[in-house]
């Protein structure tokens, strides 16, 4: 199962938008395939994507904390067999 969010280009403008909070989110390739599903702090995060990842595109969720981002990455990777 993966994020209920549509894809987005990994981009600076992209990265800039992304709130300062922790959430989840998920790397994927021009296809849409998942690559990885990660957690942190969402900005920090993915200026690091960014800079060193091998992928295009990105989706995110807003977590309350960094418990709850712990978990829901957990329950993504289980359900995409990663």
């Amino acid at each position: 199962m993966s994020l209920p969010k549509r894809w987005r280009e990994l981009s600076r403008t992209t990265v800039g938008s992304v709130p300062e909070r922790y959430g989840v989110y998920e790397l994927g390739d021009a296809d849409g395939e998942v690559l990885s599903v990660e957690w942190g702090v969402l900005r920090d995060e993915l200026k690091d994507a960014l800079a060193y990842a091998d992928a295009e595109r990105v989706r995110w969720e807003a977590c309350e904390s960094e418990r709850h981002a712990q978990e829901l990455a957990a329950e993504h990777r289980e359900r995409a067999g990663l």
